[in-house]
């Protein structure tokens, strides 16, 4: 995928009528497929979406990252798994982590065990090609246990990056960095 090292302004305009027609796509919110009662699904602050992209792709796409995003705000396992392709493959698997669909189910499971409240905003979603960047920022208050640590309702706040490849409408793919340096300063378990 080769990506313009600059924009023009047209180029840019163009960009944002077509990311504001997609955002106004009923494809954008929750599906017919989903309950009616149908969660509300994160918004990004800004997004950015390649203007050659077929609509119908960048709207799959979108979705399929703001589903997964959604999951990580507030634990609905359903979420995960409508959004990940079931050969799900992490690229930058931490430790202990299992691969695969159960990966990511198992990594919020015990994060929301340490921090009920967390909540994930997408800052920016980038949308090219096969790929869609999410920069993302989790706040939330560290009242559970993390790693044998009790919290006493520290104040968290803490940026990550999602790169995710789509194939059929699903993540198939995630490449992400996690500032976890501020998550243990915060906590209190690495001295800033």
């Amino acid at each position: 995928m080769s990506m313009p090292s600059t924009i023009s302004v047209q180029g840019l305009a163009r960009a944002v009528v077509i990311a504001t027609a997609l955002a106004a796509s009923p494809a954008y919110s929750a599906s017919a497929a989903e309950p009616a009662a149908a969660v509300k699904l994160v918004e990004p602050a800004t997004l950015i979406v390649d203007a050659s992209l077929p609509k119908a792709q960048a709207s799959a796409q979108i979705l399929a990252a703001r589903r997964y995003d959604s999951f990580w705000s507030n634990g609905d396992e359903t979420l995960a798994r409508t959004a990940l392709a079931a050969d799900f493959m992490d690229r930058t698997l931490p430790p202990g982590r299992p691969q695969g669909v159960e990966g990511p189910l198992a990594a919020s499971t015990a994060f929301r065990a340490a921090v009920p409240d967390i909540h994930c905003a997408v800052e920016q979603m980038i949308v090219s090609g096969d790929r869609v960047v999410a920069h993302l920022r989790f706040t939330g208050h560290f009242t559970g246990v993390f790693h044998g640590a009790q919290g006493r309702g520290q104040a968290l706040d803490f940026i990550a990056t999602d790169i995710y490849r789509i194939a059929d409408g699903k993540i198939a793919e995630n490449w992400h960095l996690e500032d976890n340096l501020t998550f243990l300063q915060q906590i209190g378990a690495v001295p800033k």
